[in-house]
């Protein structure tokens, strides 16, 4: 049986390899930029404008911060109780043309240990869960001397 690949969060990201982006909006009035994207109004408070546009965001950004995850987070989370916890690291980009910060998990394989506050990371498709008939997709952040 074929497993349907499936986006963890529908509209948040798009593409394969290096077409994989995230999805954000852009206000037409004001030029803020959302992630996540928002598709009703302009969350920027000092703007009255409405109409909003999809954009890719860079692929490219700079550690921000970042942590690993030693424990087995509560439900919407997925996870197998009866399999042990294996931890998980966090990692806040800063994509410096957006003007924000994007938290994401890092690449399998990517420790704490591997990472630096200002070392440059890039947006590499990734994969949050499977089981019997899907693959739940999402994002991950990976160092950009590390090769897939």
């Amino acid at each position: 049986m074929t497993r349907t690949r499936t986006p963890v969060v529908a509209d948040w990201f798009a593409g394969e390899g290096e077409d994989f982006r995230l999805l954000g909006t852009r206000c037409l009035t004001c030029a803020a930029v959302f992630f996540p994207r928002e598709d009703g109004h302009c969350r920027n408070p000092g703007c009255g404008g409405g109409d909003l546009a999809e954009v890719p965001l860079s692929r490219r950004g700079r550690v921000w911060s970042y942590t690993d995850g030693r424990y087995r987070p509560p439900a919407p989370y997925v996870s197998d109780p009866e399999l042990p916890w294996e931890p998980y690291t966090l990692i806040a980009v800063e994509l410096a043309a957006e003007r924000m910060v994007v938290l994401g998990q890092a690449a399998p394989g990517v420790h704490v240990g591997d990472l630096e506050v200002g070392m440059e990371v890039e947006v590499v498709p990734g994969v949050l869960h499977e089981d019997g008939r899907t693959i739940w997709t999402t994002w991950h952040w990976r160092p950009v001397e590390v090769s897939a």
